[in-house]
């Protein structure tokens, strides 16, 4: 069958036209038939030449044969915006064949350096022939005997033979050619009884021309073949089972009248046996191409009255059949992209005379995307065999005649458009070194759109980590995650939810969630029956600023003046109602003192503290806010208090105040103006249920292990030291986009990757130097509190009796290091007695400026390590201003700065994997009490370093203490769990810095602790921040 007389394959793989007066091909192919080439008038006048084609480039090209085809008025798509619309997917679009009437379906060998076609240029012929490009030389030579039609060429992995279907051996081929020269000679019309020519025939010929082998002999039309991408299977079309003799009187007719209908997908050995038949439903199957790993094949089924084609892939086998696009109109000629994440096709979506080109991706869960958006003719879609340019057929030439044309094909383009994820880099192409190139294409990856900036416990978080684990598999390295995997999953609380039996009555009446109220994420499972609530204000409970040790403000005298909103109120077994914030009217100094004092977390703490069931949170309608109700929204620690909390609207609030004489307003006013107006019990009562639910998700690290056993070693191996950087990020967040994170910490990841390639690829005597494992790993959690790192130390330290030092001898870390500008810094550099003599030997090797500090207690992973006993080094490149920002993106990144860093890095690696002797650890004192830990800003000083991870225990879970700090003197220590500081409940990390804050400096407090099953009292004499 013959597909458009304009637009390529005579038999199309992406065939159209029928025979007969079938409805469904012939008024279409007809329009496009419309379009025509220069009329071939005989064989004398035709325009088409056999020869040299001519392959223009850049300076020496005509200004029409070079860049977007744009250029040519007459193949100008409709309006600039449409241009715009293209090149969003192609560019550098250029006109390939220009030799012959018309040429088409052009198909690339498996190395991208041939290309295999039709066209019409033979003087004694009007049919198509089959041609093979070099596209390094610009050359061509026809492939087929030159008799006859000719369709659907492909050509052989090996680049030794080619592949394609010919009429050249009916004997009836000649007179056919000389019919089809008088009708164009006379203008008639064309006959469409050969479109499926029973004489259509698959051959082999070596590159010369030379015919080898006939492959199939069946009656019927053969055509439309390629090669599988091993070379030894051979997909096409046939419709050999029209000519069956036991077929009934009614079929034969219906397949007299349109012959199309009985073509179906088969497969077969390359040397012709082993026929099998893949589908078998009535309607046109043709066009089928394997994926590039060879496992699917796709192609394009019409209906069985032809009036619509879909595009379809199947497992080679024929099972698995799946269905891509519903688009009712004609779409066909489908192409998988390399990576067989996507295909490329054309459809006539657009009107029935004009087709374009599409992507779909390859589950065919999404809507198809347009690429192309010029009038005519764009279709047989070709991507390179590296997916980087696209060759089709097209008329969008000054003729208007087909030819094939080529552009640069922009995969991030297509990927984003079908929310695809980025494409991985071909981890083959990448360098035994550590090179700018590889940090590129890593972090390119890692920060691309489709990764969704990479929060824990998102498909994005698994794309990552599966990407971290393929590169540490495919340098051969050894899986040291759960169960024999590079993973090692844990899980923490992702968020909060509203249980499923919330209910509130005011008054009696039914009040409904999310309209009218809703349930705090802090809030405990409560049960209301009839409760009081007392009125108290805004909350707060604000101290002396001198009783916290705060100087006079002589210019803002009073502005740190105490605050009770609870003097004289009786809130015991009661809900009480506050408002939101500080008062509005107050003078800025004091509403800034007054507002350390009023988070919603310490006004609860404050009515859970004077013994409230729970608190009822009102904005009021002075506060302007445009959403009354508190959103349910996860923070730093997901514990929960142990009171109730709920937030209600004003209409509500109103309600509970009916019956007083008051009104929300009027006492919002009376606050506003600096009043401290006396709390009171309110005579509504309420009842119902608050039930909130923590969101449990699942993150995984990335681990895995160099084995230095493995290698003829100096001398025995002892332990292992680790290098590591976070791979998650912040995600996305709708009005804001997509955190991508190239910096923070796309640039530590790829540098680890890197790392470990150079490692892993050194030769045998160089890591037979190495006296310790080395383990490379992608934390996960960073963000949310070094929960991934945390997990490993604890598990670690769980199966080694506490101790993982010496065992674990290092732990190297690099956490943003993609923003060079002066110099890098080296921290944690006091852990170990070892560094500064390293830095220097491997900073001066790779010429890199390096400054220092000394300071172990980092936020970021080195923590966890340096906490347990472990020495570390963290390499950090500085903060920016796109930090945590949508701004953190891959351009911006200084990859010549990462390589300097990464192998300054991975040398320090060697030096501590090589050494007989672990790093000594160095248990640092804070000499100015601060760094890591909680308790930033305050001038009491314990020297705790809370566990932001936990999120399951009630109170503050301490992951270590600073060395000779407070805590440690006292006796606390790592693990222990604080439930009471300074005769205040501690329930989690906002009970406990909101007592930090006001404790006094060398006045010593009581420390309650759990340690196991046991409750300890310890006595910790706060000293100076500094």
């Amino acid at each position: 069958m013959i597909l458009l007389a304009d637009s390529g394959c005579a038999g199309g793989r992406g065939g159209t036209k029928t025979g007969g007066n079938f409805p469904g091909f012939w008024p279409l192919w007809r329009c496009i038939l419309a379009v025509q080439a220069p009329a071939q008038t005989d064989p004398a006048g035709t325009r088409s030449w056999r020869g040299k084609v001519h392959r223009f480039h850049g300076e020496d090209a005509p200004a029409s044969q070079v860049g977007d085809v744009a250029s040519s008025p007459s193949s100008r798509p409709a309006n600039a915006a449409d241009v715009t619309h293209e090149a969003r997917f192609v560019t550098g679009v250029r006109q390939l064949t220009f030799a012959g009437a018309r040429s088409g379906e052009g198909y690339f060998s498996q190395d991208g350096s041939m290309m295999v076609f039709q066209s019409e240029r033979e003087a004694e012929n009007p049919f198509y022939q089959i041609y093979l490009l070099d596209l390094a030389t610009g050359r061509s030579a026809r492939m087929s005997p030159g008799l006859g039609r000719t369709t659907c060429a492909w050509i052989h992995p090996s680049k030794t033979k080619v592949l394609f279907a010919s009429t050249h051996l009916d004997p009836d081929a000649k007179a056919k050619q000389d019919q089809e020269w008088e009708r164009r000679r006379t203008g008639g019309q064309e006959s469409y009884a050969w479109d499926f020519d029973d004489q259509y025939d698959l051959f082999e010929t070596d590159t010369k021309g030379n015919i080898l082998r006939q492959l199939t002999s069946e009656r019927g039309y053969d055509a439309e073949a390629s090669w599988s991408p091993d070379g030894q299977k051979i997909a096409f079309s046939s419709n050999r089972t029209g000519f069956s003799d036991d077929m009934s009187d009614e079929d034969r007719a219906a397949f007299e009248k349109n012959p199309s209908a009985w073509a179906d997908i088969y497969i077969m050995d390359a040397d012709g046996s082993n026929v099998t038949r893949l589908t078998n439903e009535r309607g046109y199957d043709g066009g089928p191409f394997f994926s590039a790993d060879g496992k699917r094949i796709t192609w394009r089924k019409f209906s069985e009255d032809g009036s619509t084609a879909e595009i379809w892939t199947m497992n080679i086998d024929g099972s698995d059949k799946r269905q891509l696009t519903r688009l009712g109109k004609m779409s066909w000629a489908p192409y998988f992209h390399p990576t067989g994440d996507y295909l490329i096709f054309a459809s006539n979506v657009e009107g029935h005379r004009n087709f374009e080109l599409y992507v779909v991706d390859a589950a065919g869960q999404r809507e198809p995307v347009r690429v192309t958006w010029t009038d005519g003719f764009d279709g047989l879609p070709v991507f390179t065999p590296d997916g980087e340019h696209l060759a089709w057929t097209t008329t969008r030439t000054p003729e208007k005649a087909s030819q094939i044309f080529i552009g640069e094909w922009n995969d991030a383009a297509a990927r984003e458009a079908l929310g695809l994820p980025a494409r991985k880099p071909k981890l083959s192409a990448f360098s035994n070194e550590i090179t700018e190139s590889d940090l590129r294409s890593h972090v390119r990856y890692l920060s691309s759109p489709a990764l969704d900036g990479r929060l824990t416990g998102t498909p994005g978080e698994t794309l990552a980590t599966e990407y971290g684990a393929e590169v540490f598999a495919r340098l051969g390295l050894e899986p040291a995650g759960d169960h024999g995997t590079f993973f090692q999953s844990f899980e923490f609380t992702a968020g909060v939810k509203a249980g499923a039996e919330n209910r509130l009555s005011v008054g009696g009446r039914e009040v409904e969630m999310d309209r009218d109220w809703r349930p705090l994420a802090f809030s405990s499972d409560a049960v209301l029956e009839n409760e009081t609530v007392a009125f108290a204000g805004y909350g707060i409970v604000a101290p002396e600023g001198t009783a916290i040790g705060r100087q006079a403000d002589p210019v803002n005298r009073g502005s740190d003046s105490g605050y009770d909103s609870y003097a004289h109120l009786d809130v015991k077994d009661k809900w009480v109602l506050a408002f939101r914030f500080v008062p509005e009217n107050l003078p800025m100094a004091r509403k800034q003192y007054l507002n350390q004092f009023a988070s919603m977390r310490q006004k609860a703490k404050y009515a859970r503290d004077r013994g409230a069931k729970g608190i009822i949170f009102v904005h009021g309608p002075n506060s302007g806010v445009k959403d009354q109700l508190i959103a349910l929204r996860m923070d730093a620690s997901a514990a929960a208090m142990s009171l109730g909390g709920i937030s209600i609207k004003d209409d509500v609030a109103d309600t509970l105040l009916a019956g007083t004489g008051k009104g929300l307003k009027s006492l919002q006013d009376q606050l506003d103006g600096g009043d401290l107006a006396q709390g009171f019990d309110l005579p509504v009562k309420i009842s119902g249920k608050t039930q909130v639910a923590q969101e449990k998700r699942t993150g995984r690290n990335v681990l895995a292990r160099l084995r230095a056993s493995n290698y003829p070693c100096k001398a025995p191996v002892t332990g292992s030291v680790l290098i590591g950087a976070h791979v998650d990020h912040l995600g996305s967040e709708a009005g804001k986009g997509i955190f991508v994170g190239a910096d923070d910490n796309a640039s530590g990841v790829a540098s680890v990757l890197e790392i470990a390639q150079k490692i892993a690829t050194m030769d045998n005597f160089e890591r037979g130097e190495l006296g310790r494992d080395v383990i490379f790993a992608l934390w996960s959690g960073e963000e949310l509190g070094l929960i991934g790192s945390s997990y490993f130390t604890k598990d670690l330290a769980a199966r080694q009796s506490g101790q993982i030092y010496p065992a674990l001898s290092a732990a190297l870390n690099l956490d943003m290091v993609g923003r060079l500008r002066e110099a890098v810094t080296m921290q944690s550099v006091a852990a170990s007695p070892v560094w500064p003599a390293l830095i220097e030997e491997t900073s001066l090797k790779h010429g890199l400026k390096v400054v220092t500090q000394a300071d172990p207690y980092l936020p970021t992973d080195s923590t966890s390590f340096y906490v347990q006993g472990v020495p570390t080094l963290n390499a950090f490149t500085g903060s920016h201003d796109d930090y945590h920002t949508t701004r953190d993106t891959f351009e911006k990144l200084n990859y010549e700065g990462m390589r300097r860093i990464a192998a300054v890095m991975g040398d320090v690696l060697l030096d501590v994997a090589r050494d007989s002797g672990a790093p000594p650890y160095n248990r640092v004192k804070d000499p100015n009490g601060g760094g890591g830990g909680t308790g930033g800003g305050f001038k009491a000083y314990l020297g705790t370093i809370p566990d932001y991870g936990n999120t399951v225990v009630k109170g503050v879970l301490l992951s270590g203490v600073k060395a000779d700090s407070p805590a440690e003197k006292a006796g606390i220590r790592g693990g222990d769990i604080i439930v009471s500081l300074a005769g205040q409940k501690i329930e989690n990390i906002y009970d406990y810095t909101a007592v930090l804050g006001v404790l006094k400096i060398g006045e010593a407090v009581e420390v309650k602790i759990l340690r196991g099953s046991e409750e300890l009292t310890f006595s910790v004499t706060p000293a100076s921040r500094g």
